[in-house]
């Protein structure tokens, strides 16, 4: 009877300290928004331009400028890496210490790279694959890590696995094709799984949290740091609904030669 009751006791211990783990994580979420008119911008390519490399394929459609994305009905801009510099792992939700997926998918269709921006954990693999009746090259430009630069065949559904990241980088690292020169995308290389990319409202969203005080880097590839150190506090079973974070169309730094007409 006594080790029943103590088994009993060590039950209600353990699922006190469960129930007390499940709330000591949080969330955050956010917008970011650009302050000022929205410039329309040439595309990189222009439907039916014969002078482009591989014209065929390259300029059956205009190739968008996706290094600044702005939603005109809410001025969201997309691509915006939101992310914490380190964390301790013992601190990683359980939940989320791997990642769910242990590939990650970087594509190409039209002459542009899909996704233009992407998370990519040092458990994780890329797989490059193609849609595009033409070979490209996918060549990385890391500074921690070692870079890689292979082409890949046309119509290359299955993929090239590229070697994992070991290291966390500081910044998006940048990953272009040589072969089609405005072909460019960005990669966030981190070794825990508390980052996000804005969408095409420019709202993001980090869950899971422990609780605390942070400061998260804020990024874009046109403006660098949009902010070094956004300062937020994390409390337990709650979400930090922040402020619209507002970026003067003037950091984005627009030539009068990428103006459309």
């Amino acid at each position: 009877m006594r080790n029943l009751t103590l088994w009993a006791c060590a039950l209600t211990i353990l699922a006190a300290a469960g129930a007390a783990q499940a709330v000591d994580y949080g969330s955050v979420s956010g917008q970011i928004v650009l302050d000022g008119d929205i410039p329309k911008l040439k595309p990189k390519v222009v439907k039916g331009d014969s002078k482009v490399r591989d014209a065929k394929c390259c300029s059956a459609q205009n190739v968008s400028n996706d290094t600044l994305v702005v939603n005109k009905d809410n001025k969201g801009i997309q691509h915006v890496f939101v992310y914490l510099k380190s964390i301790s792992k013992s601190k990683i939700h359980p939940d989320l210490k791997k990642s769910k997926k242990p590939e990650v998918v970087f594509d190409q269709k039209g002459c542009q790279f899909t996704p233009h921006s992407m998370l990519v954990r040092t458990d994780q693999q890329v797989v490059v694959k193609s849609n595009d009746d033409i070979p490209h090259n996918t060549h990385s430009i890391p500074i921690f890590n070692k870079g890689e630069n292979f082409i890949v065949g046309a119509n290359d559904r299955v993929g090239i696995k590229m070697p994992k990241f070991t290291i966390k980088e500081r910044l998006p690292i940048e990953v272009k094709c040589d072969i089609h020169g405005w072909m460019s995308a960005r990669w966030l290389i981190l070794d825990h799984p508390y980052a996000a990319i804005s969408d095409k409202d420019g709202k993001f969203a980090i869950k899971n949290l422990p609780a605390g005080k942070y400061e998260f880097i804020v990024w874009h590839e046109r403006v660098g740091y949009v902010d070094k150190a956004l300062k937020v506090e994390i409390k337990g079973d709650a979400n930090a609904d922040l402020d619209p974070i507002k970026v003067p169309v003037a950091k984005f730094e627009i030539k009068k030669g990428e103006l459309a007409d």
